[in-house]
């Protein structure tokens, strides 16, 4: 499934179109399946998903602030909290 949160085919953060990776917003494999299926990700550059000092996998506050707008989104047009609540474990708003 694409991405319900981007149209275009870029890193989210900065934009680049270069070296881009599929992040799936809620990782570990139950949630990463949740997050495929609910098309809850979004291209990042190399930078911002692995290597620099603000890519998702290592930058509490980048991670947190995807894991809010994908919560929004699914509040939005999804389900409500409690359900995101049970389908993804804790609420992130």
């Amino acid at each position: 499934m694409k991405s319900v949160l981007q149209d275009t085919k870029e890193c989210y953060f900065c934009h680049s179109t270069y070296y881009l990776e599929n992040h799936h917003i809620f990782f570990g494999d139950p949630n990463r399946k949740k997050s495929e299926k609910r098309g809850l990700k979004v291209w990042l550059c190399h930078n911002h998903h692995r290597n620099g000092p603000y890519a998702v996998h290592k930058n509490r506050e980048s991670n947190l602030q995807l894991k809010e707008m994908a919560q929004t989104y699914y509040e939005q047009n999804i389900g409500t909290r409690e359900q995101f609540i049970v389908e993804f474990g804790k609420s992130y708003l």
